[in-house]
């Protein structure tokens, strides 16, 4: 990972750091659930019947929601190790947010980014440069991306929503802050 990509992620994990705690800051402030709310369980897990060793990530999770009594509506994570091909070095993220605040959020701000991942074309190019294909030239020898023209289109659409910037003339790349939160929305969306 090159010295801007470094410093991009942790500008980006400190900002995160930053909003969580006001996240937490502010589920403290909330007033404490009524009486007649039921208290959860005994002991944090996923549920019964659920094997501690294939949910060892949700345990951890429910474990650490249960130290932090202010965050009750629980928490969603992306967390990833990724060793990229062709030498394109390694990738490690982690992300949570509170549910409350993502449901309670704005969605349609998030339009544009989602929609750019949104044509097949595009997809294929994430998936391309993040296999090792970096520049307009090796990716213009693939077959089905079209025209070299089309393809500028579909690397400026993935530029301007965030999932892809040039790393040089001609070359580009999947940021590193972008990696895990990718290849977990391709995940999702397998059946």
């Amino acid at each position: 990972m090159d010295a801007t990509a470094l410093d991009e992620l942790r500008q980006e994990v400190a900002a995160l750091a930053a909003r969580l705690s006001a996240l937490e800051a502010a589920a403290a402030a909330a007033p404490a659930p009524a009486a007649a709310d039921p208290a959860p369980a005994a002991s944090p897990g996923p549920g019964p019947g659920l094997d501690p060793e294939t949910f060892w990530a949700l345990y951890g999770l429910q474990a650490r929601l249960a130290d932090h009594p202010s965050t009750t509506d629980g928490a969603v994570m992306l967390v990833g190790s990724v060793r990229l091909p062709d030498g394109g070095g390694d990738v490690v993220w982690q992300q949570a947010f509170g549910t409350e605040g993502l449901i309670a959020a704005e969605w349609s701000a998030h339009a544009a980014t989602l929609a750019a991942l949104g044509h097949p074309v595009r997809i294929e190019l994430l998936r391309q440069i993040l296999a090792g294909r970096h520049t307009t030239a090796e990716l213009a020898t693939l077959d089905d991306l079209g025209t070299t023209g089309q393809l500028h289109h579909h690397l400026r659409q993935l530029v301007a929503a965030g999932w892809v910037r040039q790393s040089g003339r001609g070359s580009y790349e999947v940021p590193a802050t972008r990696v895990v939160p990718l290849l977990a929305v391709i995940a999702g969306a397998e059946r």
